[in-house]
């Protein structure tokens, strides 16, 4: 069979290959070309190799050292905000709710899968009705979720939003040259 380049393919076709259209009618099926121009198109760098055995990707030129790249002055703008007090502030209490968090959460979901796993006799034991142990842990699980789910967006709406937008609006006014921003 052949590509839509020309270029032989192994799976039994080509442009020696002596195949014949079915039907007798039109050119064989190894004679017909697709004429889309990005059919063919490798991407950029893509299998291509430079002539060296490496990809064509890893040679792609370096920027010249006399001039400054567009991306350095936003690089520093970031850099800067990151290693600002408010933007500390703002990553410490995220993180001081979100690990003591996944640590409860975690352990409280392990506990249970290893309780069911470890103690069928207990989980089995019936609380009321058809309603026994295992049942009450597991729509447990459900209701951690969701309370979860609602301490931290309450968290972060009263201690984090705040400080989070505003560290948005100075790094905007950073990136775009206005040193008014008080970082």
């Amino acid at each position: 069979m052949q590509s839509s380049n020309g270029r032989y393919r192994p799976d039994g076709g080509g442009p020696d290959s002596a195949v014949e259209n079915p039907d007798g009618h039109g050119p064989a099926p190894h004679d017909m070309r697709h004429e889309d121009p990005w059919y063919d198109a490798l991407a950029s760098g893509w299998g291509e190799l430079d002539g060296t055995g490496l990809s064509a990707a890893a040679a792609v030129p370096v920027a010249r050292a006399g001039q400054e790249d567009p991306g350095d002055h936003a690089r520093d703008v970031y850099l800067e905000v990151q290693r600002s007090a408010a933007f500390q502030e703002v990553r410490g209490r995220y993180r001081g709710f979100v690990v003591p968090g996944v640590v409860v959460f975690l352990g409280w979901y392990v506990g249970y899968v290893v309780t069911a796993t470890a103690a069928p006799g207990l989980m089995a034991r019936p609380v009321a009705g058809a309603v026994n142990v295992a049942m009450l842990a597991g729509l447990g699980q459900f209701l951690t979720t969701f309370l979860f789910t609602w301490a931290y967006s309450r968290h972060a709406r009263l201690r984090r939003d705040r400080a989070a937008l505003e560290l948005r609006w100075d790094t905007q006014e950073l990136a775009r040259g206005n040193r008014g921003g008080g970082l």
